[in-house]
């Protein structure tokens, strides 16, 4: 899917950073691949968290298995020893179930995120257990397909930046943040073209 902002968005970036124009002439085409609902799309991330790609898969497959459909209220009826069987850790059990105990109360309200701006959801979000910054920023991202999210924590972007704009050298984040400045307000798609810079 490309978001239908991404056209404005590349005009604005290949005239406000050199280095962007070049990467928005040789990656023309974005794709952002969405995943299931909201409350599905941050249990795959915290699953996914610290393991590999193969295992979380193979993890989730279980998790589906064992709980049917996931929705919040199919996790809130399973006892943890279930979700245990499914290959989590005792940690990440009681992460998922506090993340589904939350969506089923109501505490989190997907429906009330369009009206709220990118930093009142990431608030939202790190107040359940095991969902840090990142994983909100990338749920921003590559869900609600908010176009202005600059992850300064994310390695990728950090490994981008220095090689683009340091030789290669350590940046620091506030200085990841003055490059990003003139991105706004299309800093994910500034992102995005940042990771393309490494393939």
């Amino acid at each position: 899917m490309t978001p239908e902002y991404w056209s404005e968005a590349t005009r604005h970036l290949a005239k406000a950073d050199p280095v962007l124009r070049k990467l928005i002439r040789k990656f023309p085409e974005a794709d952002i691949k969405l995943r299931g609902d909201a409350f599905q799309s941050l249990a795959r991330a915290i699953v996914g968290q610290q393991i590999s790609v193969k295992a979380a898969k193979s993890i989730w497959a279980r998790f589906e298995e064992c709980v049917g459909k996931v929705t919040a209220a199919n996790v809130v009826a399973r006892q943890a020893a279930d979700l245990r069987g499914c290959g989590f850790s005792g940690q990440k059990v009681s992460y998922v179930k506090d993340l589904a105990v939350r969506f089923h109360s109501g505490e989190v309200k997907p429906r009330r995120w369009k009206a709220m701006g990118d930093e009142a959801i990431i608030e939202e979000l790190v107040a359940v257990k095991g969902i840090g910054r990142w994983t909100a920023e990338m749920f921003l991202m590559f869900h609600l397909v908010r176009p202005n999210v600059l992850p300064v924590d994310d390695l990728g972007l950090q490994r981008a930046m220095e090689r683009s704009y340091n030789n290669g050298r350590a940046l620091s984040k506030d200085r990841m943040r003055r490059i990003g400045a003139p991105w706004a307000p299309w800093c994910s798609v500034g992102t995005w073209y940042m990771w393309r810079s490494l393939e």
